[in-house]
């Protein structure tokens, strides 16, 4: 597997052969190019380089496009989630990795890129999906006492910073990051905005703070 950029050439051609599985609605296909790609280019670089402009390029205002994002969508969704998946239905430790969508957010496809690069790296995460509540993260806090929080958000309805911070200034010791477009007012300290797939990967790998 590499780690660096993917070259223009590779991308074209990636953008091609993923979009054409979408627009049959090959859900599964979509799955198999991603995995294939993530096997030679890297989870970090097929996300920012490939499954983000696909999905920025489908303003679903038709019934054909929301029928086509809906395909890439699940496609993407299953690719990332079967990546590095260990044999067996063993999974890896958590590593004191959380993650979870904001309240009401019903869309976290880059938490489930996060959970991959993750994997490759030989981490896991604890990955408790999309529209989680506010007091539902906190008991999760409280329960698997993690030390990085990483709050995805896709639009600024859900992206509440206020809340974050709010969240975060409540367990100081832990490191509480938003992660998503739709974080578009600045977080104040103790919150962090990650605004790539790199630096995510990087954010979960540091050391916990000491207490």
């Amino acid at each position: 597997m590499l780690t660096d950029p993917m070259p223009a050439d590779a991308v074209e051609t990636a953008h091609k052969r993923v979009f054409l599985a979408a627009e049959d609605l090959d859900g599964n296909r979509v799955a198999t190019v991603l995995l294939e790609l993530a096997d030679v280019w890297g989870v970090p670089a097929l996300w920012e380089q490939v499954c983000r402009p696909l999905l920025a390029r489908l303003p679903g205002r038709t019934a054909t496009e929301i029928a086509i994002e809906h395909a890439l969508c699940e496609g993407v969704r299953v690719g990332l989630d079967v990546h590095r998946r260990e044999p067996g239905g063993r999974s890896l430790p958590t590593g004191g990795v959380l993650l979870a969508g904001a309240e009401q957010e019903a869309h976290c496809l880059g938490l489930h890129a996060l959970a991959a690069a993750l994997r490759e790296q030989g981490r896991g995460c604890l990955h408790l999906g999309p529209a989680l509540p506010w007091s539902a993260m906190n008991s999760a806090v409280y329960r698997a006492r993690p030390h990085t929080v990483v709050l995805w958000s896709q639009t600024p309805v859900t992206g509440r910073a206020y809340r974050l911070v709010r969240f975060a200034r409540g367990f100081p010791l832990l490191r509480v990051y938003g992660a998503g477009p739709g974080w578009i007012e600045p977080l104040a300290a103790p919150a962090t905005h990650l605004r790539t797939l790199p630096a995510a990967v990087a954010a979960c790998l540091a050391a916990p703070r000491q207490g």
